[in-house]
């Protein structure tokens, strides 16, 4: 689990870095000065920049207050993705007066207040894009070194073909027992009779488990690098569309590619993952407004949550946690595009208004709008940690343990 973490923390902090890195390009494209460009969080250990009076470049220490021409490229202390610092995007120096008369455009102005909104949206586009771009380029390298498919049981020639299982119904024989999403599995066994299969394709496994209900049953899965021997009884009569056992299994095998067609592959299953995520991002709101079911919403996680989804990657192999990469930086880019407060999205919402009025929203209106909105991802993002730690707490009580006997 602690590995898992050290991978969270370098994911999440590639994948917020190379969004950062999106609008701070194309800040400079367009000519807008970007005040600071960090990797990590402040506050700043070190930072260097460029002094034109002394034509060579200073060292800065600390995270003191440095006026200058040029960018501020800085290391700092929290090192979780990074941040761009760019002249006006807060609003300040918009050339606004109390009636909000138009503002006046100064294409030379290095200001991003003062930038045609048209480059403004592309700025703060840029680093949604650079997320799905590298998402596409993570899934195109996984294509070429091998990702896991799921394939026929009579498919041969297969490298490392296993027996997944890829659901547990909740209240099942399988989650009683233990069995886990992810956990391969090896060799299922009837004590009583003695009775037992090497497990190869799917159909061996329905088959067994169907002939041998009401039946304690010993099954052998491989998590990670573990090896767990777990009991159970599947059902005589199981509810309709569940099993005796209540698993949904999958044969899955790795499949690579030529490095051409890895590529095309990458981005045309970014934006075939991007239409799904979409769609179920549409179902789960629309549930919830207009159906008031709020279920699907009950499956959204925080960090807490995708720290333990992708322990669960990290057990099951490089492979899985490549995958999950491209989705969560798929997932990031997405949730900054909505128009939500704080967010890109919510930014890109008040110029378009802008461009239709044909004069900026109140900095002030704006300015509140963005603050009670991140003040509500917060608490939301709170709320979801809390639970997650509730939900997944005793996975978490092993990470302390393993924690506190390192110390």
């Amino acid at each position: 689990m602690f590995l898992s973490i050290v991978a969270f923390i370098i994911i999440l902090g590639l994948l917020i870095f190379v969004h950062e890195l999106g609008h701070f390009l194309t800040a400079r494209v367009f000519g807008v000065k970007a005040e600071e460009f960090g990797f990590g969080f402040p506050p700043r250990m070190i930072g260097v920049v460029f002094n034109e009076k002394k034509q060579k470049w200073e060292i800065i220490k600390g995270n003191k207050e440095v006026k200058r021409k040029n960018t501020i490229y800085s290391l700092n202390y929290i090192p979780i993705g990074g941040f761009v610092k760019i002249l006006g995007e807060d609003g300040e120096d918009k050339g606004q007066n109390k009636k909000d008369k138009k503002i006046k455009v100064d294409k030379k102005s290095n200001n991003f207040s003062h930038k045609p909104v048209w480059q403004r949206i592309i700025i703060l586009s840029a680093g949604v894009i650079m997320n799905f771009i590298t998402a596409a380029i993570i899934l195109s390298f996984g294509f070429m070194i091998g990702l896991p498919e799921p394939v026929e049981d009579e498919a041969g020639q297969l490298k490392n073909p296993k027996v997944q299982i890829i659901e547990v119904i909740k209240d099942s024989p399988a989650q009683k027992m233990g069995l886990a999403s992810g956990d391969e599995i090896l060799k299922i066994k009837v004590p009583e009779t003695g009775q037992s299969i090497e497990v190869e394709k799917t159909a061996q496994v329905v088959s067994f488990i169907k002939k041998n209900s009401n039946r304690e049953i010993l099954i052998k899965v491989k998590r990670g690098d573990d090896i767990y021997r777990l009991k159970g009884t599947p059902r005589e009569n199981p509810p309709e569309g569940q099993g005796s056992l209540g698993i949904a299994l999958s044969r899955v095998a790795i499949v690579s590619y030529p490095f051409f067609e890895s590529i095309k592959m990458g981005f045309s299953s970014t934006i075939g993952i991007t239409k799904q995520m979409l769609i179920a991002f549409k179902t789960m709101f629309g549930d919830f407004i207009f159906k008031g079911d709020s279920e699907k919403l009950k499956q959204v996680s925080g960090p807490l949550g995708i720290v333990v989804l992708t322990n669960q990657m990290t057990e099951m192999g490089f492979s899985y946690l490549v995958q999950f990469a491209a989705l969560l930086s798929i997932n990031l880019a997405i949730i900054n595009i909505l128009p939500i407060p704080a967010l890109d999205g919510g930014r890109i919402l008040f110029l378009l208004l802008e461009s239709i009025k044909g004069k900026p929203v109140s900095s002030r209106l704006e300015g509140k709008f963005h603050l009670i909105g991140m003040f509500l991802l917060l608490t939301l993002m709170f709320v979801i940690t809390v639970r997650d730690f509730f939900k997944f707490e005793e996975k978490f009580e092993v990470l302390f343990e393993k924690i506190s006997n390192i110390l």
